[in-house]
């Protein structure tokens, strides 16, 4: 039998979860993601600290990183998840695993956002006596702000997915919500308002997203 209640509390709780397991696992991979992305750049040939070995180590680890599903990932994270957390259920226990799939991504867009800019830009500040680290906080994040914030866009709107399939095998969120009360006890309700509400997320941090570049983008 097709059932149709809607539990407004847990409605509730499943969309707090959800925020917070994007909110944290986001702050995080952006701050591990941008460290990463600027030592890829600057020691890439040709970059400000040319490093070959440390380059092509960080990007093989970022690359193999990026090709796991993340489904695999959470799987295989279960007993640092547990280590760390003491649990492998519950919020908290999604956000080792979230945040190891999503900050080898973001660093390769801060890559991309970094690499953009106009090496003349970099050049002409080297020339005036500019130190490695005024050019890096001074001119290319500057100068590659609003891709950066682009990409952290793309992260989150990422990351509401990866909750998604957290949640169904006992994150919580509107993942675990939409499945289990949802399509395992067939309640359409349930199952459609869950539905409904991730892709309001979706195009909420998306709204977001773009304000912000089309603030900060001067070009």
């Amino acid at each position: 039998m097709i059932s149709t209640t809607l539990n407004l509390d847990q409605l509730l709780q499943a969309v707090w979860e959800t925020v917070y397991m994007t909110f944290f696992s986001l702050l995080f991979a952006v701050i591990l993601g941008l460290v990463i992305g600027i030592l890829l750049y600057i020691t890439e040939t040709g970059g400000l600290l040319q490093n070959r070995v440390i380059n092509r180590i960080t990007d093989v680890i970022v690359n193999v990183l990026r090709a796991i599903p993340y489904i695999i990932l959470l799987i295989i994270l279960i007993p640092v998840t547990k280590a760390i957390v003491g649990t492998m259920l519950g919020a908290s226990a999604a956000l080792p695993s979230l945040i190891l799939a999503s900050a080898p991504f973001f660093a390769r867009l801060v890559l991309i956002a970094l690499q953009d800019v106009d090496k003349g830009t970099v050049e002409a500040s080297k020339s005036m006596g500019a130190t490695n680290w005024q050019i890096i906080w001074k001119v290319l994040l500057p100068e590659a702000m609003p891709a950066i914030v682009s990409g952290i866009t793309v992260t989150a709107i990422s990351l509401i997915g990866y909750t998604a399939m957290a949640g169904a095998i006992g994150a919580g969120g509107l993942g675990n919500l939409a499945y289990l009360y949802g399509f395992a006890r067939r309640n359409n309700a349930v199952l459609y308002t869950s539905t409904v509400i991730i892709v309001l997320i979706v195009f909420a941090i998306q709204w977001i997203g773009d304000a912000v570049v089309k603030h900060i983008d001067k070009r």
